[in-house]
């Protein structure tokens, strides 16, 4: 009887998480103001700005874009995982992976995506080369090259381990 009810407390502790993705669900509209107070900013100084400038503040625009997916990825996937399945009916107009990433594969997309994002950083720097020393350049190199390696050792790991035991995604 104790075991029973220690095993329901650990299971509907699980809730707890939710709060945790409404406030990362919240974040998506600090990053939507964010974007458009960076968007009207680049439309307002446009007549006085240089390409480059444009270019970098185009590249923070897609930056912002890319982590409010990472953050919509993550609240989706993690609640079903580990909270409950969502229920969509019959809507159609659901992502092709809704229900259909477990945590490994979360993993490796939120590793891609944080490469995509560190790319960015580094296009960045070389678009204003100017301002960074050598050894800055080498420091974002380095760090963007780690976070490569790293994503693809857990892409090779999930593979080994999980490859043949998982279905494809439709």
């Amino acid at each position: 009887m104790l075991e029973r009810m220690i095993e329901k407390v650990i299971l509907a502790s699980r809730w707890l998480l939710v709060p945790l993705y409404l406030g990362l669900a919240a974040m998506l509209l600090v990053l939507t103001w964010q974007f458009y107070a960076d968007f009207f900013h680049v439309i307002a100084t446009l007549g006085a700005a240089d390409d480059s400038a444009i270019i970098l503040e185009t590249l923070a625009l897609i930056d912002l874009v890319l982590v409010a997916g990472l953050i919509t990825m993550v609240v989706i996937s993690s609640y079903e995982n580990f909270v409950s399945k969502i229920d969509v009916g019959d809507n159609a107009d659901t992502p092709p992976l809704f229900g259909k990433l477990d945590p490994g594969t979360l993993k490796i997309k939120l590793g891609a995506s944080i490469v995509a994002i560190s790319s960015i950083q580094l296009l960045k720097a070389f678009v204003s080369v100017g301002k960074y020393t050598s050894e800055e350049l080498a420091w974002l190199i380095g760090i963007h090259m780690t976070l490569v390696v790293s994503t693809l050792l857990m892409a090779i790991i999930d593979k080994i381990t999980f490859g043949k035991s998982r279905k494809p995604a439709a």
